[in-house]
């Protein structure tokens, strides 16, 4: 900060974490350096080249000005009730799927139903982004398919396919231990012949660009947990939003 003339977060509410916060004192000293850039991606890259099969549906459904224009994807609204619409969507969504579940046998050797709900959460491992309640929640699930619980307030289980994956910084020990977790439920739930499909695990290994591009548009639903106050922007969740996931997560960031 002393030697730059210019420091910014990274989202609105980032930036202004930054001046009444953890930098404080250098925003009283030199108010003039601080500013925001807000973190983005491009629908170029994570739509119209990462899912073609979405790209397809969506120019025949409301043209292609969206790949430069992404507010006209609101003219979506109105085939919400469309059922041939929908019908085209879930098979586009399946084919994802499909080829996520190929890399994943491919890279983890575990194999992903793609009539399942695909749980994702692939980030850098941190402690404040929370893999570890992640497979805590994956222990928990383990324990009630161990315990007969085939349904809650009369919903029968749903068959989940849960994906972690990310890099840790090489010091980080707490950060390698929570992979190490994640491997080791992993090989417990899925050498488990009494859980079968209903419940899978995998940690993906040298998570990189060219494989989330194939992880988000097979996504069900996009983890985004961190713990409140601590996420500066995140854009994997946009990535997730664009390809059509559900968000779980804290309102926190982009969220």
């Amino acid at each position: 900060i002393v030697g730059s003339y210019s420091v910014n977060g990274v989202a609105a509410l980032h930036s202004e974490l930054l001046r009444k916060g953890l930098f404080r004192d250098f925003f009283e000293l030199w108010p003039h350096k601080f500013n925001n850039k807000t973190n983005g991606v491009t629908q170029r890259r994570w739509m119209a080249s990462a899912n073609p099969g979405l790209t397809r549906l969506l120019g025949e459904t409301i043209g292609d000005g969206w790949v430069t224009r992404l507010d006209e994807l609101r003219g979506l609204a109105r085939h919400a009730d469309d059922a041939a619409f929908r019908a085209r969507w879930h098979a586009m969504k399946r084919a994802n799927k499909v080829r996520l579940a190929e890399l994943v046998k491919h890279d983890c050797q575990v194999s992903f139903d793609p009539d399942a709900l695909f749980d994702v959460q692939v980030k850098r491992i941190h402690e404040y982004k929370r893999q570890l309640l992640n497979i805590l929640h994956v222990i928990h699930l383990y324990a009630r398919l161990k315990h007969g619980e085939e349904s809650r307030d009369g919903v029968p289980w749903t068959p989940r396919c849960v994906l972690i994956g990310g890099k840790a910084a090489p010091g980080y020990f707490m950060a390698k231990r929570i992979i190490s977790l994640v491997c080791k439920v992993a090989d417990m739930v899925n050498g488990d012949d009494q859980i079968g499909d209903r419940l899978k695990v995998a940690f993906l290994p040298n998570y990189r660009v060219s494989a989330m591009e194939i992880i988000a548009p097979g996504t069900d639903l996009s983890e985004q947990i961190s713990t409140a106050g601590k996420e500066a922007s995140g854009t994997g969740n946009m990535k997730f939003m664009m390809n059509g996931a559900l968000t779980i997560g804290t309102l926190d960031g982009a969220n």
